[in-house]
Parts: C-alpha cells; sequence; structure tokens
C-alpha cells in the first residue's frame, strides 16, 4: 500500500520541482553567457538560481518534504552551475585556464571516490559545510566577475577587488574542502575494514 511508503522515496515534492527549475536554467544560462553574451541576464538566472537553492532547503524543513532525490539533485544542480560557469569563463578568457583547471580537478577527483565508496558498501558522504560554503563563496564571485568589467570608476574596482576575493577564497575553500572530504572518504574505507576483520 502507498500508505506504507517511505517518505524519503517522494519524488513530487515543492523542494524537488525548485530543483528541476534551477536545472532548467542552467543551458539558458551557459547560452546567456556565450551566445548573446548577455551577462546582465546571465546574472538574474544566476540569482534566481540561488534564490531557488536557499528556498528548497528552507521548504523542504518546513513542509516535511525531504527526500533521497533532493538531497542528491541539490548539490548536483549546484555542481553543473559551478562546472558550467567555469567553462564559460575560460572560454571569454575571464579567469585563467589554470584556476578552472585546479577547481574542476577537485570535483574529478572526488567524483573518482565514488566508486570506491560504493565497493565498500556507501553512497556520497554528506556534504561538509566547508564546501558549501566555498561554493557561496564561488557564487557571490561569478556574478562580480561578469559584471565589473563593464562598471567604470570606483564601482567598477571595488567589484572587481571583491570578484577577485570571492574567487580566492572560494578556490581555496573548494579545494580544502575535498581535503576534508578524501579525510572522511579513507576513515570509512579504515572503519569498514575494522568492522570486518573483528
Amino acid at each position: 500500500m502507498s500508505a506504507s511508503r517511505d517518505p524519503a522515496d517522494r519524488l513530487v515534492t515543492v523542494p524537488n520541482v525548485l530543483s528541476l527549475l534551477r536545472l532548467a536554467g542552467v543551458p539558458l544560462f551557459l547560452w546567456l553567457i556565450l551566445g548573446p553574451r548577455n551577462d546582465l541576464l546571465a546574472v538574474v538566472v544566476l540569482g534566481l538560481s540561488g534564490l531557488t537553492d536557499w528556498a528548497d532547503g528552507k521548504l523542504a524543513r518546513l513542509l516535511n518534504q525531504s527526500s533521497r532525490l533532493g538531497e542528491m539533485l541539490d548539490p548536483a544542480v549546484d555542481r553543473l552551475y559551478t562546472v558550467s560557469a567555469l567553462l564559460a569563463f575560460g572560454l571569454r578568457a575571464i579567469l585563467p585556464w589554470w584556476v578552472i583547471a585546479v577547481l574542476l580537478g577537485r570535483d574529478l577527483v572526488l567524483a573518482a571516490t565514488l566508486p570506491v565508496l560504493r565497493y565498500y558498501g556507501h553512497g556520497p558522504l554528506p556534504v561538509h559545510y566547508m564546501g558549501k560554503a566555498a561554493t557561496l563563496c564561488l557564487l557571490y564571485a561569478f556574478p562580480l566577475l561578469l559584471l565589473a568589467p563593464d562598471v567604470h570608476g570606483w564601482v567598477g574596482a571595488l567589484a572587481h577587488a571583491f570578484a577577485v576575493a570571492f574567487t580566492g577564497w572560494g578556490g581555496a575553500l573548494y579545494v580544502w574542502s575535498a581535503v576534508l572530504y578524501l579525510i572522511q572518504v579513507v576513515l570509512t574505507m579504515r572503519g569498514v575494514a575494522d568492522a570486518n576483520s573483528a
């Protein structure tokens, strides 16, 4: 009977719908940056994505609509926005490719841990607060990186300074969060190995 179904298995929830809307915004965001180069509209899409990202977490708690799909979808959409923005910034020479390589390399390393965790009987580990802080910094940096070159005078200089600062902070936290995640992976593997040998 449907009454005995685990609420965490729900697919259609308000937070999941918001996450899917955010997902639909990724190709629009990329097209705006690389096609017509309408940076202002791209920033609006990015801002709406950030707003719905905040809202879906709040609504999941308020409406008691947390789900396994939402737990996977939310960070996946965040990562898609990050990867899309970084690639677009590289193609438009907004960021140097070495910075992009470091940030994308971090995601590739973490993705490589997933089969290892699965082998040890674990799914992906929970998102660390440091990773969330890193993503937040980068999501602040992206609009500033896009808009700062079009703003003249001291306001443009200030926007550029904040863009560089948020990119630096976000990048450093992004790499550090990967180190913490890898430590968690090693500890998880050791825990399973110790339990099996006991």
